[in-house]
């Protein structure tokens, strides 16, 4: 499992967006067809929606890889 963690001042990043950002994927595009084609998991459940709001406390998981969201320490 791989921490992800949020700039302060975030309260949520957007499931694709986190995808990119962890390099689980290049490009947008590549996010939403993994996505669509439900492989994402959001705590434990398949989640289809792009847009979903990614908040800390939160695990995603695709390609046997686990996320988890946390707040940056000030």
């Amino acid at each position: 499992m791989k921490n992800f963690t949020l700039r302060e001042g975030e309260d949520h990043i957007r499931l694709g967006q986190l995808l990119k950002a962890m390099r689980l994927v290049d490009e947008g595009s590549d996010a939403k067809y993994v996505i669509s084609e439900g492989q994402v998991s959001v705590n434990g459940e398949v989640c289809t929606m792009r847009g979903k709001k990614i908040h800390d406390g939160d695990s995603v998981e695709y390609n046997s890889h686990t996320q988890q969201i946390q707040f940056e320490s000030p």
